[in-house]
């Protein structure tokens, strides 16, 4: 199983092709997901310290290119855990001041 270490949180063992939003959440790591998981609010933008995914989906990429974000983060909602990686959540729900982190997205990604 990979590995996945979530900045000033801990050290996790996921089942590989999870949904690291998902993982994120369930782990304790608080990433915003405002628009339920499809590319469509940069919420959920993580800073990759070790593991970034070499792929991206066509929907993330979209998205990051349209807001001259592509290089700054990559959306946790568009990632999955298949190899060790270590992130850093940049909008943690606590810090948002909003009433919830929205819609849990799916187990698989949907753009």
């Amino acid at each position: 199983m990979p590995k996945l270490t979530i900045e000033g949180i801990g050290e996790f063992e996921v089942s590989e092709g999870t949904r690291l939003v998902n993982a994120l959440e369930d782990l304790g790591g608080e990433p915003l997901h405002r628009c339920g998981g499809y590319a469509r609010c940069t919420t959920c933008q993580v800073e990759f310290l070790h593991g970034e995914p070499e792929e991206m989906t066509e929907a993330e990429k979209t998205k990051l290119e349209s807001q001259k974000n592509l290089g700054k983060f990559r959306l946790s909602c568009q990632c999955t855990v298949d190899h060790d990686m270590h992130v850093k959540v940049l909008m943690p729900f606590s810090e948002s001041g909003l009433d919830d982190p929205g819609k849990r997205p799916e187990d698989h990604i949907t753009p």
